[in-house]
């Protein structure tokens, strides 16, 4: 799609939708955004639940090269399902969640069960209220094509690193 191609209809998704575009079922966290109350956040208890079972298969290594390589591969679904949407950043996109809420989690690691509650807690104040830098973030990038798919996952991603933040200041004192 390109800048002077129309974009869809805003229309909204279902399971129809998830299934007909692999893009669509990674930008919909694999149906978890499909949630027709608060998909954002359950999309983050996805990325929580996968990342516990990640932990049992892969190192934590592996982990770090699974989320790099998540980066692009999201950007791209968030930048198709969002045109196939007709949306600028539709809430049932949720890869945004996921991939910066691995990142958050595999950089605490190894952390207790209430650590990584907290920083669910944390990650989804900063995500749902976008204050200061992510809201910053949220509306650096906006439209449909590149800028739009970088903007869905930018301000998830500076969520992340506000969350990682306030960890490394009240590990600090």
């Amino acid at each position: 799609m390109t800048p002077n191609d129309p974009v869809a209809t805003p229309r909204r998704p279902d399971v129809r939708f998830l299934l007909s575009h692999p893009a669509h079922a990674i930008a919909l966290g694999m149906g978890s955004g499909l949630s027709p109350k608060a998909p954002g956040t359950v999309g983050t208890l996805w990325a929580w639940a996968s990342f516990l079972v990640m932990q049992l298969w892969l190192s934590p290594a592996a982990i770090g090269w699974l989320i790099l390589a998540s980066l692009p591969l999201g950007w791209w679904a968030c930048t198709r399902a969002a045109e196939h949407l007709g949306l600028l950043d539709p809430g049932c996109i949720v890869w945004d969640e996921i991939v910066a809420f691995w990142a958050v989690l595999w950089l605490l690691a190894p952390a207790s069960w209430l650590t990584q509650l907290i920083a669910f807690a944390v990650f989804r104040f900063f995500d749902a209220v976008k204050p200061g830098p992510v809201g910053w973030a949220d509306r650096l990038f906006h439209g449909f094509g590149w800028r739009g798919g970088l903007g869905i996952l930018l301000d998830d991603l500076v969520a992340a690193f506000c969350t990682l933040f306030l960890f490394a200041i009240a590990r600090a004192l």
